[in-house]
């Protein structure tokens, strides 16, 4: 028994070093979005002192960009593997569920991106740790969550439903206090027109789980909270669904303030599945086997279009619809800049300006640049993907 658990765990940390440093390699082949250009720059965020912490270090380049966000997936696996050490049976489950939250298409993209969403699994999987080992509720834990991100206010929530079951009358308290003042810190956005994004919202959670798994999410947290077995995962997984559903009836929602809450799930849906696999006759585990796989192809294929996905370009018409077009083209750009010694320039376009500033190409009057054609230019700079022209820019001596 041990030494099959040592097995294992070999396994999920060899799976694991090797996924981070092919994740670095990815990192390398992105640019500098825009928004990630306002946290870098500008804005004064967590997001903002972890960039410029790492690229001070390593030097301003897109690996130290992204690389604290590798680190708290690193260690978000780890945290999972660690938080289900009693949790399963059978150590095969236990592997097989820390492999496929490895593996989430939507862990893999929040690791390689410039937003919270990597940071509040980690900050979620930590106070889960912490709440199974010794049963009670960290308040320094809490405290420092509140200026962490926005999005705990959804655990806030969570805590307080939770509070009500196990009837800690405090925590019902603490929980709402910490709430509103959440609320009150980051406000909550309640403007524009009325409008329904409840199909959008879905497609996203399917695209961030991989479409079957996100269906049997559905029928997991319904079939445990029927059968009442109603843990502390299950009502932070279930309270970011349910109020991400309810909102997005009436706006678009940031899907990034409530995913990380339903991610850390996986190992409920996987201890589910296992438990109704084997309590059926081989003969009968045929639905089981075909859901199985299909989850596998389907989780396999939005894995590989997640890190390899410049291929894509190859049969879209239009390069700017490509799911990962903003993270593209500038770096490769600012490189063909440099061969002409083009080291300043000025645009009508400032979020271009923004992202060049970030691979040393800096604001000035000596040259005019732009993505869309001009009259007269003096260069023209075509960003190609295995031989498709996604963009180009062209440039004019002022």
């Amino acid at each position: 028994m041990i030494q099959s658990k040592n097995q294992y765990n070999k396994i999920i940390y060899f799976t694991l070093a090797i996924t981070t440093i092919v994740l670095i390699f990815v990192s390398n082949t992105l640019s500098i979005s825009y928004k990630e250009a306002l946290n870098f720059f500008y804005n004064n965020s967590l997001l903002s002192i972890l960039t410029n912490i790492s690229t001070t270090i390593f030097g301003e380049n897109d690996i130290a960009l992204r690389l604290p966000f590798l680190f708290f997936y690193f260690f978000s696996v780890v945290l999972i593997y660690i938080n289900t050490k009693d949790y399963f049976k059978y150590q095969i489950d236990r592997a097989i569920s820390t492999i496929i939250f490895m593996f989430l298409p939507g862990v893999l993209s929040a690791s390689l991106l410039v937003n919270s969403a990597i940071v509040v699994t980690f900050c979620t999987l930590l106070y889960i740790y912490y709440y199974q080992k010794t049963g009670k509720h960290n308040y320094f834990f809490l405290i420092v969550y509140l200026f962490v991100d926005n999005s705990f206010a959804i655990f806030f929530l969570a805590i307080f439903f939770h509070s009500i079951r196990k009837k800690d009358n405090l925590m019902i308290y603490v929980s709402l206090i910490l709430f509103g003042l959440s609320m009150g810190i980051y406000g909550f956005e309640s403007s524009g027109k009325p409008k329904g994004f409840f199909l959008d919202t879905f497609a996203i959670y399917a695209s961030i789980f991989s479409p079957f798994l996100f269906l049997y999410f559905f029928y997991s947290i319904y079939r445990l909270g029927v059968k009442n077995e109603r843990s502390f995962i299950w009502y932070i997984s279930v309270t970011a669904l349910i109020f991400s559903m309810i909102f997005s009836f009436r706006q678009q929602v940031y899907i990034e303030n409530y995913a990380p809450f339903v991610v850390i799930s996986i190992p409920l849906m996987v201890k589910l599945f296992f438990h109704s696999y084997r309590v059926r006759l081989k003969e009968f585990r045929k639905v089981h086997n075909f859901f199985a796989i299909l989850v596998l192809i389907t989780l396999l294929l939005n894995i590989t279009i997640t890190i390899f996905n410049k291929p894509l370009y190859l049969v879209l018409n239009n390069p700017k619809k490509h799911f990962v077009y903003k993270y593209h083209v500038v770096k490769e750009l600012s490189k063909e800049l440099k061969k002409q010694h083009i080291n300043y320039v000025t645009s009508s376009d400032e979020k271009l300006l923004l992202r060049l500033k970030f691979y040393k190409i800096y604001k000035g009057k000596k040259y005019y640049i732009s993505l869309n054609k001009l009259n007269d230019y003096n260069f023209v700079f075509p960003i190609k993907y295995f031989g498709v022209n996604v963009a180009t820019a062209y440039v004019k001596k002022i």
